[in-house]
């Protein structure tokens, strides 16, 4: 195996740990009723920050997982530009998640399950990738998007 392919996998592997940090974020929302959605962000390889949707909690429409772990990173590495930074999250961003991670200057998006209703970075819009825009960070999706979509799909079955 040469060292680029022992490189891929093992950034494959900490990209398939912080999507599971990022789902055990995620089971942390169903604690207050929120819809289980989990975010973490990498910077040189290691989870900076971790959060869960709290807008039940904080009764905040703007307290999503990602905008949340967004400003938890930038004020751990003390700028708001992360574009060296890795943003993981269990559901594809919306319009106002893939807006915050643009504007956070994201340097690559993973993301598990899609999201049909409301995703903005591949389902219903294509955000990260209008050239019109001065910032398309790389999108990779589907990255333990069963598990992610399992959890969401109990949680709303449980709410009809």
């Amino acid at each position: 195996m040469n060292s680029g392919t022992a490189g891929a996998s093992s950034e494959l592997d900490d990209i398939v740990s912080a999507m599971r940090a990022a789902l055990d974020q995620a089971r942390d929302a169903l604690n207050h009723d929120d819809v289980p959605v989990g975010a973490v962000v990498l910077h040189e390889g290691r989870i900076i920050a971790a959060r869960h949707n709290e807008r039940e909690n904080h009764r905040d429409p703007t307290a999503h997982a990602e905008v949340l772990a967004l400003r938890d990173a930038a004020s751990h590495l003390g700028r708001w530009r992360l574009d060296d930074c890795t943003l993981v999250v269990t559901l594809e961003p919306c319009v106002m998640c893939a807006g915050a991670l643009l504007n956070a200057r994201i340097g690559r998006l993973v993301y598990g399950a899609a999201d049909l209703k409301a995703g903005a970075t591949a389902s219903l819009y294509n955000v990260c990738a209008d050239p019109r825009l001065n910032h398309n960070p790389p999108v990779s999706h589907g990255v333990l998007a069963a598990e992610s979509a399992a959890l969401l799909e109990q949680f709303f079955a449980a709410r009809r």
